[in-house]
């Protein structure tokens, strides 16, 4: 990591989003640089997201197949390509009465089925995945995905300025994901287009206890987040147009309130 260009991220974080807490980065690596990974619970299920909120707090985390607590996670991190959960087809939709309780995001089995099937396929580079708030990132790491976590105004300045400099009128997606789904895998398989685009998330039902009620997830890659940093002082963020939000931000609530950590 150039520290030139975290450094002038944060001054530039600063003087426009002042009061907005500095998003996360994440990549994955062979080396844990000396951090034990994140230990699954024996027996309970356990959401990624909830754990994630020790990483906003400053604290680097390390992913391996075996820290994932939830089936899921281990395929959108790309540690496994199964849908290792038994009718998975019926707990995203309507169940199977006495066997398994169905959480209804899909109208029919079959519907899930013919989803699966188009489900695009991504597998970890390498076996671990590290987590570090911006701040705290040093020479030797290698951020591939940047994730922000913000309220309407934040994700407004992020929306925009990541259409700065493209043509596209998708320069955001927003798929049906799972949470995790939204800020790992398909971040990490837009890494991989020649003009990736950032994603939107954290609609996920399940996984909104985890995070504050007004948040959302904005993940951008790291070959298109260094764009948007250089393309800051020249966008709408120096308008006093932007200025009306910025003092918005300002006086917005701490980040750490409503929701569940792990």
């Amino acid at each position: 990591m150039d520290i030139e260009i975290r450094d002038r991220f944060i001054e530039l974080w600063t003087r426009y989003f002042e009061g907005a807490e500095l998003p996360l980065a994440f990549y994955y690596t062979r080396d844990t640089g000396g951090v034990e990974p994140v230990k699954a619970p024996a027996t309970a299920h356990q959401c990624i997201i909830g754990v994630l909120n020790r990483a906003r707090k400053g604290t680097t985390l390390v992913f391996e197949k075996d820290s994932c607590g939830c089936s899921g996670a281990k395929r959108y991190l790309g540690f496994t390509q199964a849908f290792e959960m038994p009718d998975f087809e019926y707990f995203l939709s309507c169940g199977i009465e006495g066997k398994v309780e169905g959480e209804r995001y899909k109208k029919s089995p079959e519907l899930v089925r013919e989803m699966v099937q188009t489900s695009p396929v991504f597998e970890a580079p390498a076996p671990f995945l590290v987590f570090k708030r911006w701040d705290t990132l040093t020479e030797t790491d290698e951020p591939q995905v940047v994730l922000f976590y913000g309220q309407p105004d934040i994700l407004s300045g992020l929306f925009t300025l990541a259409g700065f400099d493209e043509e596209d009128r998708n320069a955001v997606i927003s798929p049906f994901a799972a949470g995790c789904g939204a800020i790992v895998q398909y971040p990490c398989l837009e890494t991989q287009r020649e003009r990736p685009r950032a994603v939107l998330g954290m609609f996920d039902v399940s996984a909104r206890p985890f995070v504050p009620r007004d948040t959302l997830s904005f993940a951008i890659p790291m070959n298109k987040f260094q764009r948007m940093i250089d393309n800051i002082e020249q966008s709408f963020l120096i308008t006093p147009s932007w200025g009306k939000i910025k003092k918005r931000i300002k006086k917005s609530g701490k980040f750490d309130e409503g929701y569940v950590t792990l």
